[in-house]
């Protein structure tokens, strides 16, 4: 092959992922425009945790905002976050539409599996933060309010909307990229790096690594590091049957 047909290659690759790029940033930007048109609405779901939480306390709660700008601001954060959420499987797609075509039958066989399960992993991460994680934090977060008899002016919680938005948002991505982990390490098992008695032997070692990472990526509370920790183990375990089940394909076709 000629340096000008290389070069000519390269250059339709790189029109290519162009034209994907494009696609894909335009399709943001609109779901971004129409998700900032119900930001409110939105952001009112967000919230809803917080209001289950506290709506028989007795207490007349709000959420407060102590900079002009602050509002305006977290729903521009909270329609861009919303957009890149529902984006996220059409990116997926432009990718795997510009990578499709240089794959033979059988990796396409491969890899498209995991195209599909890396989303479904992120969006049940974050819907156990929604219905379990925050409901179960906001209580444990709540429970050292004082009414002031010990500390003579009572403690309660005023709660900031830029700040709950940021926690909510930090606790998605943090459950929702944790959450690929087996997807992680079937990649790894399928390009010969780990496999299942490599991650069986090194079990004690992932437990204090995963306890570890997630007091690093969640709030300094129990409630939150421990619920993110046990479904990373669990994963884990999934992990290694993942694995497993890898060899024994590969094992298979080597015998045929």
């Amino acid at each position: 092959m000629s340096n000008d047909e290389n070069q000519s290659g390269f250059v339709s690759h790189l029109t290519e992922l162009r034209k994907r790029l494009i696609h894909s940033f335009v399709f943001l930007i609109i779901f971004f425009i129409i998700c900032y048109i119900f930001a409110e609405h939105i952001y009112g779901f967000l919230v809803d945790p917080f209001a289950k939480a506290v709506q028989d306390d007795g207490s007349n709660r709000r959420l407060i905002f102590t900079a002009l700008q602050e509002t305006f601001l977290t729903y521009i954060k909270v329609s861009f976050f919303t957009a890149f959420f529902v984006t996220c499987p059409f990116i997926l797609i432009q990718i795997w539409k510009f990578i499709a075509p240089g794959l033979y039958k059988h990796e396409k066989t491969a890899i498209f599996p995991y195209l599909v399960l890396t989303p479904i992993l992120f969006f049940l991460g974050g819907m156990l933060v929604y219905y379990l994680i925050m409901p179960l934090a906001i209580k444990f977060f709540l429970s050292f309010e004082s009414s002031g008899m010990t500390t003579n002016l009572p403690i309660q919680l005023e709660a900031k909307v830029n700040e709950y938005l940021s926690l909510v948002m930090k606790l998605i991505f943090a459950f929702g990229i944790s959450f690929q982990l087996p997807i992680v390490l079937s990649l790894l098992a399928r390009i010969g790096v780990v496999d299942s008695q490599f991650l069986k032997d090194r079990r004690k070692y992932v437990v204090v690594i995963i306890f570890a990472s997630a007091a690093l990526l969640t709030p300094p509370d129990p409630i939150t590091q421990i619920g993110l920790a046990i479904p990373l183990l669990i994963l884990y375990e999934l992990s290694i049957f993942s694995v497993k089940f890898i060899e024994n394909k590969n094992l298979e076709k080597k015998d045929a």
